[in-house]
């Protein structure tokens, strides 16, 4: 399957399937298919890393399989386990058959057994695995989008997991043996940078770094996204996040939370976003009380955020 045919196609694809995309962007996301390689998208949060994910599945009309990692993930949850519950009733069965077969057969104690390596046999088959994302995408025929997503959360071990599915997008099940893709995924790494990821899975990527866009792309991606928006108070909208972007806060406001804004001025028929409306509204756009504070403060907003 071919991706993305060319840079110029990804970027209407995807502008087609909501997501605008700059020209890096857009030439790195025809590149992953295209090489099948990994891409690893890094930035801060709310850029739109894992909308583009997201996006591309769209635009391609792939499966999107996403692997949501945090601090403890394992391989029983990224890659594989056993159904183990299933497993245990299999054994029950199996002891009860053979007791049943003990009674029926007495005297004869040539047919009481039978080798219990025959059941670990039987246990470790597919109908007992419990396939977890990596392994589900690794394994799918149709095309299929593979997100990991903030990979930074995970452990340095989980790293050692990666590397086997990025380098050679094949994993080892010791009771089954090597599960190679037939189809390789389009895979998208997303990171917050919140920790430094080894070289050895930065190798095996392309790289992309996502920034908060410019006013003039925020704005697009409003409009965009929020079609009734005034192109006044769109732009009144991006100068006032940018302001507040450049403060100290504890969570910068995403592109997503500039457009959640921008649906609450278009739900409260505010057609002008002064300093009332934003002391009004500042619960839409950032989500810490410290941070609101500091904006009131910076801002000067002091006294008008009653209505």
């Amino acid at each position: 399957m071919t991706w993305f045919s060319s840079p110029a196609q990804a970027a209407d694809r995807l502008a087609a399937a909501g997501y605008l995309a700059d020209a890096a962007t857009a030439t790195t996301s025809f590149l992953a298919g295209a090489l099948e390689k990994p891409l690893l998208l890094e930035g801060p949060a709310g850029v739109g890393k894992t909308e583009l994910a997201k996006a591309v599945s769209r635009a391609t009309g792939a499966e999107l399989v996403r692997l949501q990692c945090y601090e403890g993930l394992d391989e029983a949850r990224a890659l594989y386990e056993w159904n183990y519950k299933k497993q245990l009733l299999a054994i029950q069965a199996y002891g009860a058959a053979r007791a049943q077969r003990g009674t029926s057969t007495e005297g004869n104690p040539s047919h009481q057994t039978q080798p219990w390596n025959d059941l670990d046999h039987s246990i470790f088959t597919e109908e007992f695995l419990l396939t977890r994302p990596l392994l589900t995408a690794i394994r799918r025929d149709e095309p299929t989008v593979l997100l990991i997503d903030e990979v930074d959360k995970t452990d340095i071990e989980v790293e050692g997991l990666l590397l086997e599915v990025l380098s050679d997008f094949q994993v080892t099940i010791p009771e089954l043996g090597t599960v190679a893709a037939t189809r390789r995924p389009y895979v998208v790494l997303t990171s917050n940078a919140s920790r430094e990821l080894s070289e050895a899975v930065k190798r095996r990527c392309l790289y992309l770094h996502l920034d908060y866009p410019d006013a003039e792309r925020e704005r697009e991606i409003l409009q965009a996204q929020v079609p009734d928006l005034d192109d006044k108070i769109a732009e009144q909208l991006v100068a006032t996040v940018g302001r507040l972007r450049d403060l100290e806060l504890k969570k910068a406001p995403s592109i997503a939370e500039s457009v959640d804004w921008a649906r609450t001025l278009i739900a409260l028929e505010i057609r002008n976003l002064d300093e009332k409306a934003i002391g009004d509204t500042l619960g839409a756009v950032l989500k810490h009380a410290s941070d609101q504070e500091r904006a009131v403060k910076e801002l000067r907003l002091d006294g008008r955020r009653k209505p």
